[in-house]
């Protein structure tokens, strides 16, 4: 394999101390060609900077013009996805974050399924409201969220003295099947609370949706955790609907370093080159000098 990038000619005449005829001649040859040439003429200065380009980051910099983005995407097109895969951790964040940009909407929001809960959810609240997030939800993600082991059955009580009685009246007729004369709000809340499990569960199942909505909008601002036993897929359909990639990448900022290089370790090998590209110039040098002292040499090499 050899590597041909638009190299620093006129660098290269400097430190070599070569004529512009001398120049002229090694027009089309590569570094390692004149080297080799003027090393065997007896230019002691060849035999120098070969030695301090396989250690020298800023030398490497300025021979192979790798502040040059179009430089750097034609390096990392000669390697292989693993050591394409070993420059992300280098990136800054939102270079990482740009990064997504190269994916679908659909890819996008079925990686989002995929990272910690905690993450996720951040991101949804990035995006939308807390009340959004409760109107948006289908009623049996609120469901999941009222019957929870998680949830402290008094907390609920206690939240639910902000519904009507007749509301909890109803709660109530729907799983005993008998009709509620009173509705003292502490009487009925005694009721929902000498309820079996399963009565109580399915009691909180039949509240009218928007009275369900505003008690779990209740609990969970008190209990934000109460938003991480929403199903993934529900947050991403909800996104789906009311936004935009450009949105949702903006929103992504939240996610952690380690979950956005897993994700762009998914690309193709160019479009991965793409993202790398960003990289702070000193940062790729070093990285081809520690990680693929080879490609030094295919660039060298011409």
């Amino acid at each position: 394999m050899s590597i041909v990038i638009d190299a620093n000619l006129s660098y290269l005449q400097n430190r070599l101390n070569l004529s512009a005829e001398k120049l002229e001649m090694y027009q089309g040859k590569s570094i390692e060609e004149i080297l080799e040439a003027e090393a065997a003429s007896g230019n002691s200065l060849a035999v120098q900077l070969a030695n301090e380009l396989l250690n020298d980051v800023n030398l490497l910099i300025e021979i192979f013009k790798l502040a040059d983005p179009n430089n750097k995407f034609i390096i990392l097109m000669n390697m292989n996805e693993q050591q394409l895969k070993e420059f992300l951790p280098l990136l800054e964040h939102n270079d990482l974050i740009q990064g997504l940009m190269y994916f679908t909407q659909d890819k996008l929001l079925k990686m989002l399924e995929d990272v910690p809960p905690e993450q996720l959810v951040e991101t949804v609240l990035q995006l939308f409201s807390q009340e959004e997030v409760i109107r948006f939800l289908p009623e049996e993600q609120l469901d999941k969220i009222l019957t929870s082991h998680d949830l402290d059955k008094n907390k609920v009580l206690q939240h639910l003295k902000s519904i009507p009685p007749e509301y909890i009246a109803q709660m109530l007729e729907s799983v005993t099947g008998e009709e509620v004369e009173n509705q003292n709000h502490l009487a009925l809340l005694g009721q929902v609370n000498d309820l079996n499990p399963l009565e109580y569960k399915d009691a909180l199942k039949s509240l009218q949706p928007s009275q369900k909505q505003q008690l779990t909008l209740s609990l969970a601002k008190e209990n934000p955790e109460l938003y991480q036993l929403v199903d993934a897929e529900a947050y991403t359909n909800m996104i789906d609907i009311y936004k935009q990639k450009p949105e949702i990448v903006k929103a992504m900022t939240v996610i952690e370093d380690e979950e956005l290089i897993k994700m762009l370790e998914q690309l193709p090998n160019d479009l991965m080159a793409m993202v790398i590209t960003q990289l702070d110039t000193e940062d790729f040098a070093y990285q081809l000098m520690r990680k693929n002292p080879e490609v030094i040499a295919d660039l060298i090499a011409g």
